[in-house]
């Protein structure tokens, strides 16, 4: 209801709907798949009250901005405008990468979900954390507590039985329909949201299919639950959605707005990705060098990767309240044994990194199944490291030598003079990602844990490098 009272005291009528099954409405709890059929079914509601005027916005975050994406290409003329929040229209993308499979996310979503309408939840929540964590550990995860409540969570078991891109999950895949809106839309996201890739791929959409619908989309240093997302949210309902609700033109803006962290700016552009921004190669060399130059000779580095005790998850994109997000000291995990680092020399002046990153990791392993997860990093210049993006990719017949393609989130940062570029290389990030136990055994049924040695390749032939979005700064 928060959320309501500043529309509300500048002339809104509000609508706020809970999902089926939920907060006292009728029906089995399905998430995500029923939301189209249930939101064009309030929209003609609406449109239909004596109440209602001709024009509305539609806006929301996280599940109420999917919900947006659900409906979008099939609202009454009335709707004039939406803003969704951090969400997407491919749910499934959340949990279900191409890389591989993102257990932090559903896992505690559904705890949340489990707790949703149980007094103090938030605080049972922080006072669980280790049971939480400990839940995240168990084999098979199918047989994981999710709510602490002694059953097994339906919508949980069907991540794990259901893969994002099968049948089961199609209710939930909207992307399709992106192509077909005409609606205007401002999309708000954050650097370290779970949505961001697939968020930026529905802009792009957008602005391909409508060239002249006044689209946009702001991104900021945030990750899912920020909380400064709110009053943006609030702010882009009244100052662009009021405008476009009484026929006026919204107040001028590029489509583009982006927080340049390293820089701590707000930046237009006209274009997601920006123009004047090149790819540029950093290669992975010998001796933990990171340079532009190709490689020489020289033999791969290895490590050891243990599922028992798996590289742990240190800030980035996390769905878990409880825990630091975004750009964060990476110290300790630098030092674990199972993370490689590759550092270029101190640079001479500022580059600016705004786009889409990936890298191409040429890898082997001891075991037929493992995971190649890259992290980009600032070192600044008394040595402290702080992560930009990341990813992960799981690979099938990872004992060959492969070229592992890695999709980062994208990023705008600017690394500043004196400071240098860092990649890391791992095999995880547990519980943002679950553990690859090595075995290619189905996730929902894995018991038994393999550890690896893995390999890194440097040389000509093998060329892995990372591939950055580049505008140098003089």
């Amino acid at each position: 209801m928060g959320a309501a009272k500043p529309l509300v005291e500048r002339g809104y009528q509000a609508v706020i709907v809970s999902a089926r099954a939920t907060f006292g409405s009728d029906g089995p709890f399905n998430p995500f798949l029923c939301e189209r059929e249930d939101g064009l079914d309030v929209l003609d509601w609406v449109v239909k009250q004596p109440w209602a005027g001709e024009s509305i916005v539609l806006v929301g975050a996280s599940y109420v901005g999917y919900t947006q994406w659900s409906v979008a290409d099939a609202v009454p003329p009335q709707v004039k405008a939406m803003v969704p929040v951090v969400s997407n229209a491919t749910f499934t993308m959340a949990f279900n990468r191409e890389g591989g499979f993102a257990l932090e996310t559903p896992f505690t979503w559904a705890v949340q979900a489990e707790r949703r309408e149980r007094r103090f939840a938030n605080v049972r929540n922080a006072l669980e954390e280790r049971e939480i964590l400990q839940a995240m550990r168990t084999l098979p995860l199918s047989q994981a507590d999710v709510g602490l409540l002694g059953h097994r969570n339906s919508y949980f078991q069907n991540v794990l039985d259901h893969d994002g891109d099968g049948p089961f999950w199609q209710a939930a895949d909207h992307v399709d329909k992106v192509a077909d809106i005409t609606v205007p839309a401002s999309l708000v996201g954050g650097w370290y949201d779970l949505f961001l890739p697939n968020q930026l791929r529905d802009f792009q959409t957008l602005c391909r299919t409508a060239p002249d619908t006044p689209h946009r989309v702001t991104i900021g240093p945030w990750a899912h639950w920020a909380m400064a997302m709110d009053g943006l949210a609030t702010r882009e309902a009244l100052e662009w959605g009021l405008a476009l609700a009484k026929g006026e033109a919204p107040p001028e803006r590029a489509p583009v707005r982006l927080f340049v962290m390293g820089e701590d700016k707000w930046r237009d552009f006209p274009t997601w990705p920006p123009p004047g921004y090149e790819p540029q190669r950093f290669h992975l060399q010998p001796g933990g060098a990171l340079a532009t130059d190709l490689p020489a000779d020289s033999t791969p580095d290895d490590y050891h990767y243990d599922p028992a005790d798996p590289t742990p998850a240190v800030g980035g994109v996390r769905m878990w309240t409880l825990k630091k997000y975004g750009r964060v000291n990476n110290a300790k995990l630098e030092a674990r044994p199972d993370v490689l680092t590759y550092t270029t020399p101190a640079l001479d002046k500022d580059v600016e990194v705004v786009g889409e990153v990936s890298a191409e990791i040429f890898f082997r392993s001891s075991l037929p199944y493992a995971d190649v997860f890259l992290r980009l990093c600032d070192v600044d210049g008394k040595g402290r490291s702080t992560n930009v993006c990341d990813g992960l990719l799981s690979l099938t017949d990872a004992d060959e030598t492969t070229c592992a393609t890695v999709q980062l989130w994208p990023t705008a940062y600017r690394f500043k003079r004196g400071h240098r570029i860092r990649v890391q290389v791992s095999s995880g990030a547990f519980p943002r990602f679950n553990r690859n136990p090595g075995t290619g055994e189905p996730r929902a049924t894995a018991v038994t844990l393999r550890a690896a040695t893995q390999q890194v390749f440097h040389d000509p032939e093998h060329p892995s490098a990372i591939v950055l979005p580049v505008r140098q700064v003089s």
